[in-house]
């Protein structure tokens, strides 16, 4: 675990009052879908937005503060995290109809709007069903999976800025793109509006369990995986790249390139995140001697080496 400071020099000591949790050394690895990672110098489980918003805004200047999801597409090094670890739970997991719209809250996960769109009869929302993590993390890099993503539905957004002021952005301040999003990294999104189109339920659930299935007969779902590893390149499929690459169930220390998708990479077992991302660097380096092209990591990796 990360070695704390002197008494007198405790990060825990300089931060604000809340209504939520701080938790000073906190374990992240168990939060993460990896199972791997270096702890938190302090956690913060804000109790909602309000909460985060006058810590953020609270905050000593000098003081970095992360924010995590359910930790889905998410490599934490073995060092861990200096400064504030925020996580999003269940104060920011609300969803909502509101006339023409679905309302999520960042900490909202995606099946679980996919699921509650089918219950309102709101067609559109299915491919969430299909992508592991929040709509916060959706928000962040621009989700998408089975022929739509974030861009296609959202209305607009709610973010606290690094002032602590809450903003909603339209559509067109959001600056999204494949799989990135042009807000500042800073900025911690709380809430998704989305587009609700009117919709058949039944066809809804069968758009979902189809998803459901095509994720089951493709994907290493049930493995300690972080989902999609790289981003696709232009004209062409990461998975492809890796696999003509001769990389399928390539290993390096406990963590193996997916013998079932190979865009996916697996913790066997007794992985650290330096087995994950040296894996992943070392796909990176072959793709790119074979033919040219640069994977560039999906997967967000964080946190400080051992």
């Amino acid at each position: 675990m990360m070695a704390l400071k002197a008494t007198s020099d405790r990060l825990i000591e300089r931060l604000p009052q809340v209504r939520g949790r701080l938790t000073e050394d906190a374990a992240l690895g168990p939060l993460t879908w990896f199972r791997v990672g270096g702890p938190a110098e302090v956690l913060f489980r804000p109790a909602d937005p309000e909460d985060l918003a006058q810590f953020i805004a609270g905050t000593p200047a000098d003081v970095p503060v992360t924010v995590i999801g359910v930790g889905s597409n998410l490599l934490i090094r073995d060092g861990g995290i200096r400064g504030v670890v925020v996580r999003l739970g269940r104060g920011f997991a609300e969803i909502r109809r509101a006339s023409d719209t679905l309302e999520a809250g960042a900490g909202a996960l995606d099946v679980n709007v996919a699921l509650t769109s089918q219950q309102e009869a709101i067609a559109g929302l299915e491919f969430l069903s299909g992508i592991p993590g929040t709509i916060g993390g959706a928000l962040r890099m621009n989700a998408g999976a089975y022929g739509r993503e974030m861009v296609d539905v959202i209305l607009a957004a709610e973010a606290i800025d690094d002032r602590g002021q809450i903003r909603r952005l339209a559509p067109a301040e959001l600056g999204l793109t494949y799989r990135h999003s042009g807000v500042p990294d800073s900025w911690i999104f709380t809430k998704a509006v989305l587009k609700a189109e009117a919709g058949d339920p039944e066809a809804i659930l069968a758009r979902i369990q189809d998803i459901r299935a095509q994720r089951e007969a493709s994907q290493p779902v049930r493995a300690r995986t972080g989902g999609s590893t790289f981003a696709n390149p232009q004209g062409a499929k990461a998975w492809e790249l890796i696999d003509k690459a001769g990389l399928r169930g390539f290993q390096v220390g406990g963590a193996q390139v997916s013998e079932k998708h190979t865009n996916f990479l697996i913790n066997t077992g007794e992985a650290t995140a330096a087995d994950i991302e040296g894996l992943g660097e070392e796909i990176r380096r072959r793709v790119r001697d074979m033919s040219g092209i640069e994977l560039r990591w999906e997967i967000r990796i964080i946190g400080e080496a051992t």
